[in-house]
């Protein structure tokens, strides 16, 4: 898995106030989590975007100072209700022989006959999954191969199995499926009514005609 550099700074209060007064200067408090004992830093709220701000899942290298070094993951973010500025973010350290849990996205592989020749729509049910594993066996993202689902057909978690990882979802996880489209249930709900509106009037056309009919006479 790809990993992305960041540097900080120990923090060395970890009050509210010093809190804000490092908000303020544009820094974003930190803990880092999983060693011996946590390690409060902070870095530059910029550092971050291209960790937070991105679909692709990443490990950390931080630096804190010149001496502190870590290899972790994003473990919990928070952020400002209205503004959405970075708040606070928890890391979790990584060790090599230790498995963490961890998001991993979702790429698709292939096109789906239902899409192509049925006029269904692929509806992505989870476009990130769960996975445990090594820090060496993280993959950057999980593919799912669609070139077999028909129109409604499902694929489920278990059929992306790896004997690298392991899935922490449910077996009858659906991961992406073939829906029919909105316009074709239309089409079809529209044929349907004219179908009835056509029965009903050669019923009616039938049931005048029997009336127009002369009894016999006796």
């Amino acid at each position: 898995m790809k990993s992305i550099t960041i540097k900080g700074s120990k923090r060395e209060s970890v009050g509210k106030s010093a809190t804000k007064a490092l908000r303020n200067a544009g820094m974003v408090p930190c803990v880092l989590y999983g060693g011996d004992e946590p390690v409060h830093f902070a870095a530059e709220e910029l550092a971050f975007t291209k960790l937070v701000y991105t679909p692709n899942a990443h490990t950390v290298a931080l630096e804190i100072g010149e001496k502190m070094k870590f290899n972790a993951i994003l473990q919990d973010i928070q952020f400002h209700p209205l503004t959405d500025k970075i708040l606070h973010i928890d890391f979790y350290q990584l060790f090599d022989d230790k498995a963490v849990s961890m998001d991993i996205p979702v790429k698709i592989l292939g096109a789906a006959p239902g899409v192509l020749n049925s006029g269904g729509v692929l509806s992505r049910n989870k476009r990130k999954l769960r996975v445990r594993a090594l820090p060496a066996n993280l993959p950057d993202f999980i593919e799912a191969d669609i070139s077999n689902l028909e129109l409604g057909s499902k694929l489920y978690v278990t059929e992306l199995e790896n004997e690298n990882y392991r899935f922490l979802h449910p077996d009858n996880t659906v991961v992406c499926q073939v829906r029919t489209s909105r316009t074709s249930l239309q089409v079809e709900t529209d044929e349907q009514i004219d179908e009835v509106e056509a029965e009903t009037k050669d019923e009616s056309s039938g049931d005048d005609k029997a009336a127009e009919e002369p009894k016999s006479e006796q």
